[in-house]
């Protein structure tokens, strides 16, 4: 009687495991973006305490295509990854370029937009940025970023600047903390350009598009994240086909800013 009430027993928790297991798995009706809020255009803390530009439309859109919620998390850049490993978000919209670095860390969306990389300095300072012509002078960039692996491979004669924040390369350069600035091509103008504090410099040489880059900026997951990684994918696409997407991003740049995806 004893070892068939066992046996009895072991039948009915062999049984609840996978109904258990169903229980956990996370339906997605709720999900918790990690966004920066120090990236203009494309995130940005408003005067009235509340999160707005490219990055936060588009979270809000892929959240409404997939009928969830959407919950904003505020982190600093540096701690993206990590916050995300600690289960502080679901998912990561913060203009992350895909780079098979950060494949190692995360799994990646389809990218959601691409736009290349400029140089910025003094008008009439560098006719151009290749490695000789930048030999000697110091370059401030984004750390953490396939930016400053590339200045770190590319630039070995120039001494480099390390910032936390992208804004942070041009506030730096204002500064004179440094020669010239490596950052994105809409940052650039939008932020710093365009703005007062932006009178005096340009743009050097040519956009760049980074070898090993991985094809453009996308939306981060914990790795194994499957399901949402697909429900994400396929509202990507479906805001691309309805016009939400072109909508969106009308709002703030003059040129296409999807890498034709």
């Amino acid at each position: 009687m004893t070892s068939r009430r066992h046996l009895l027993a072991a039948s009915a928790a062999a049984l609840l495991i996978p109904a258990a297991s169903r229980a956990q798995a996370p339906d997605w009706k709720r999900i918790r973006v990690g966004v920066e809020g120090n990236y203009p255009p494309f995130s940005r803390l408003g005067p009235d305490g509340k999160l707005a530009g490219f990055d936060i439309d588009i979270a809000m859109a892929l959240c409404q295509k997939m009928g969830a919620e959407c919950v904003l998390v505020q982190q600093e850049w540096d701690g993206m990854m990590p916050a995300l490993a600690a289960r502080k978000f679901d998912m990561i919209v913060a203009s992350m370029t895909i780079s098979e670095e950060r494949r190692k860390a995360a799994d990646f969306s389809d990218p959601y937009y691409d736009v290349p990389s400029r140089w910025v300095a003094k008008a009439g300072r560098f006719r151009n940025h290749d490695p000789a012509s930048l030999k000697g002078a110091r370059i401030i960039v984004l750390r953490n970023s396939p930016r400053a692996k590339h200045v770190a491979e590319q630039y070995k004669e120039s001494s480099v600047l390390l910032v936390n924040k992208e804004t942070d390369v041009y506030l730096e350069l204002a500064a004179g903390r440094g020669d010239i600035g490596f950052g994105s091509a809409v940052v650039s103008s939008e932020a710093f350009l365009k703005k007062p504090e932006g009178q005096g410099f340009a743009q050097v040489g040519a956009p760049v598009r980074l070898d090993g880059g991985g094809g453009g900026v996308g939306i981060a997951f914990r790795k194994g994240e499957n399901v949402l990684r697909e429900k994400v994918n396929a509202a990507l696409k479906a805001i691309k086909a309805d016009g939400t997407y072109k909508r969106l991003a009308d709002r703030y740049f003059d040129f296409d800013v999807s890498g034709g995806t």
